[in-house]
């Protein structure tokens, strides 16, 4: 299942430690995680989501200008959506459902294409931090992956030492587990893949 983190809204650190231009530079974790779960708290109790104005009177406290940036932040990680006027936060196999397939590119490329030869490893470690950025469990990251590896033609490719996607997979977790970034990966892997269109 998909979980939270709670990253400043302003630079995505998930410790008091700020950038030092981040506009909530000296806000301590619990105060942000706290704007958070003021959202969260409202609006998992409306399924059919509300106007914002409405969440702004109902989140715990005075609404600021912390409650508004995390909001958008929700926004642009897809976790909550609009829907004519309403804000609704999506359910967890909603969510796991619209992240399964990356909209943007480099990750676009990356996912319709399929990695092949000279980029695979830049393409597998970019698919495997990119469902760890978006929040996927592990087994739910490695079945994407693997399902990706498969549908996209880039296991018949071939050019891997492993002898089965899964295998190759499993050889990634530490992306997993270190929470590696996929956007420099995913680039590398991008340009390589578009040469062989």
């Amino acid at each position: 299942m998909p979980t939270f983190r709670y990253p400043c809204p302003g630079c995505r650190t998930t410790n008091s430690l700020h950038d030092a231009d981040c506009d909530f530079e000296g806000v301590s974790w619990p105060t942000i995680e706290k704007a958070y779960t003021d959202l969260l708290t409202v609006l998992t109790a409306e399924p059919d989501g509300m106007a914002e104005s409405t969440l702004r009177e109902a989140v715990h406290g005075e609404w600021g200008g912390l409650h508004k940036a995390a909001l958008d932040a929700l926004e642009r990680e897809q976790r909550v959506v609009e829907e004519g006027d309403r804000l609704r936060l999506l359910t967890a196999a909603e969510f796991k459902e619209l992240v399964s397939e990356p909209t943007r590119d480099p990750m676009r490329t990356v996912y319709e294409h399929g990695s092949v030869p000279g980029c695979h490893d830049n393409a597998v470690f970019a698919m495997v931090a990119w469902y760890e950025m978006v929040g996927l469990s592990w087994p739910e990251t490695r079945e994407n992956v693997v399902e990706w590896l498969r549908e996209s033609g880039a296991w018949d490719r071939g050019g891997f030492e492993e002898s089965t996607p899964e295998e190759l997979v499993d050889a990634k977790r530490h992306v997993y587990d270190e929470g590696y970034g996929w956007k420099e990966k995913g680039q590398a892997a991008k340009r390589v893949i578009e040469r062989h269109l």
